[in-house]
């Protein structure tokens, strides 16, 4: 599914002599290349503050603890996740609230999000899911309407644009109050171990969740908020280092490969192809809205499942994200969900099938994935 192996051979030597140079100090945690890795990605998401920590969940609990909010309080986010998105809410006493998503990007589904609203909702979680942004707009609208937190669940979508409706752009994971990421080796931005980051314009939160990542310390011994043991290693910092000056380059290349799996796939009947924000199906060159950390179909035949098992046979990886829906998930069960608030989460889990997806697919590669595909759904 990914070929990191590849990747490395492109920044091996700036990689081997940063990690040499940190052996050599053995500054292996909060060194200087963490504190440049900060620097570097704040300049290139034009957000204010990036606070490092050690993974992706860290990271959302992190923001939700620095938001303050409360046993009880409800946040809402997508039932059509992976887990962590939900399991710190969990994890804080906080009061999960599942909706639904849109079935042409996959993303939460706004009616979803402003019929689920309560006087206890204090939050949402928009997660921008396979590589592209939520409606952001709607999101924040809705959001300035009833006084709630955004926190972004970037974890999928680093490098992404959201364009306004007013033809602004801005970063994925910098538009709500504050913004998540994981660095997780297969992310399109990512460590060779865990790693994660916070994001926000907002001074005072900052200042808070950086002391939060260090035990809640500004000076040692000093305990001045509540906190966590969640640090960004001056390893991975030097590996993302590395890989942030060509962030654009493995966007644009995971583009150029979703655009020739979706010309491939186009007319087939049996195969929906993944559609962005901007309606283009990732064919349109000037895309900028979609990241594609996941290339992601609708088989509406019925075949996905045994498509799944052709392609084992035929040695091309492939994946579904996610086979079971949160609400149905035994952790997170509750008599509050009904089957039917979920109908497109609950059709999708039977159609999604994600293909190989990273910047070093070739055309041969793809040529054969698609041909393989094709041949099966329309056998």
């Amino acid at each position: 599914m990914v070929d990191l192996g590849q990747q490395y051979q492109g920044i091996k030597e700036q990689v081997n002599t940063a990690i040499a140079e940190i052996m050599q100090t053995s500054a292996f945690i909060n060194g200087p290349q963490v504190k440049a890795f900060q620097k570097e990605l704040e300049d290139y998401l034009g957000v204010k503050h990036v606070i490092p920590c050690g993974n992706g969940t860290d990271a959302l609990q992190i923001a939700m603890m620095g938001l303050g909010l409360e046993p009880g309080d409800e946040v809402i986010t997508a039932d059509f996740t992976f887990a962590a998105t939900v399991e710190v809410i969990a994890l804080l006493r906080l009061t999960p609230v599942l909706v639904d998503v849109n079935p042409d990007t996959f993303n939460i589904d706004i009616a979803a999000i402003e019929k689920a609203i309560t006087p206890k909702t204090k939050a949402i979680v928009p997660v921008h899911l396979f590589g592209q942004c939520a409606d952001m707009d709607a999101i924040m609208e809705l959001a300035n309407k009833h006084n709630l937190y955004v926190i972004e669940d970037n974890a999928q979508a680093i490098g992404a644009n959201h364009t306004f409706k007013d033809g602004r752009k801005q970063k994925a994971g910098t538009i709500g109050h504050v913004g998540s990421t994981s660095f997780f080796p297969s992310k399109n931005l990512g460590a060779y171990g865990d790693g994660g980051a916070i994001f926000t314009n907002d001074d005072g939160l900052a200042h808070t969740l950086r002391g939060m990542v260090n035990h809640g310390m500004y000076k040692r011994y000093h305990h001045d908020v509540i906190g966590v043991n969640s640090r960004l290693d001056s390893m991975q910092a030097a590996v993302l280092s590395a890989k942030l000056p060509k962030l654009d380059a493995y966007c644009n290349a995971r583009r150029a490969a979703a655009r020739k799996y979706s010309e491939a796939f186009k007319d087939e009947p049996n195969i929906v192809v993944p559609k962005t924000v901007n309606g283009c199906e990732g064919i349109c060159s000037s895309c900028d809205c979609h990241v594609f950390h996941q290339y992601t179909l609708k088989i509406t035949n019925g075949k996905r499942d045994a498509l799944i098992a052709h392609l084992k046979e035929k040695e091309i990886p492939c994946g579904v994200y996610y086979p079971i829906p949160l609400h149905r998930q035994k952790a997170y069960l509750d008599e509050r969900y009904k089957e039917a608030d979920f109908p497109v989460t609950n059709q999708l889990i039977q159609e999604v099938i994600s293909l190989p997806m990273h910047t070093e697919l070739d055309d041969e590669q793809i040529a054969y994935i698609t041909s393989t595909v094709i041949g099966f759904v329309n056998g």
